[in-house]
């Protein structure tokens, strides 16, 4: 599942993350199609974090997206702006260091991080350029910034029977699995509303990251994007 304002007061995007956090992995599994075990997976290798190294996770959710640093060594920072997603992770992983966090104003340090990572939670911020901006001042000279979210399928055919699936499938789908299948409604329309690949890479540039990449997965329906800060 993604996040996304859509003009929404954030505080009603909180509580509604709130609600579905304790079927929250359970319905992302299912909506995607198992895609998201590849999609983190993805996430994991272009972050390169390494013993020692320090990384971000937010809008970490329930932590599954930290889990791999955790389990790797690395010393990872799971932070989200829903405290029910919270309590819901520090159930499953008491060891992880979950914290509340906003996007555009985090608690942490100057050059805090090796790493800043975030995963469907860019388009839930209310001003995603003062997020990139504030992850920016959190990253060490060097570090890395590597945004995972959903975008728009490259087969024009493809993005049409993708477009008809989280309008008319998905929502049935969620109200199925769902503690709350409204979002997800809100979900399927905060995707086609998201900027594609490359305008994304020049907001990232924009917030003065150097060397922005992106690669597709799932033939677009998400893009990994990374980048670096040089001083």
């Amino acid at each position: 599942m993604s996040r996304a304002s859509l003009d929404k007061d954030p505080r009603d995007v909180a509580a509604m993350f709130d609600d579905v956090a304790s079927k929250y992995d359970v319905t992302n599994d299912v909506l995607s199609l198992g895609q998201d075990r590849l999609w983190r997976r993805a996430v994991v290798a272009a972050c390169d974090a390494r013993p020692g190294q320090r990384v971000l996770d937010i809008a970490a959710g329930t932590g599954t997206s930290s889990e791999p640093f955790a389990d790797s060594g690395v010393d990872v920072v799971p932070a989200d702006f829903s405290l029910g997603m919270l309590r819901v992770g520090h159930r499953r992983r008491s060891d992880l260091g979950f914290t509340a966090a906003d996007a555009m104003n985090l608690p942490f340090a100057d050059a805090s991080f090796d790493v800043v990572t975030m995963s469907f939670g860019l388009r839930n911020v209310a001003d995603p350029d003062a997020a990139l901006a504030e992850f920016l001042r959190v990253t060490k000279p060097g570090g890395r910034l590597v945004v995972c979210e959903f975008s728009q399928p490259t087969n024009g055919a493809f993005r049409t029977v993708y477009s008809r699936y989280l309008m008319r499938a998905l929502p049935p789908v969620a109200r199925k699995v769902s503690s709350n299948p409204d979002s997800y409604v809100y979900l399927a329309e905060s995707i086609q509303a998201w900027p594609d690949q490359k305008a994304l890479a020049h907001r990232v540039a924009g917030a003065g990251w150097s060397d922005v990449q992106w690669r597709n997965l799932s033939g677009g329906i998400v893009a990994l994007h990374r980048a670096t800060r040089t001083a």
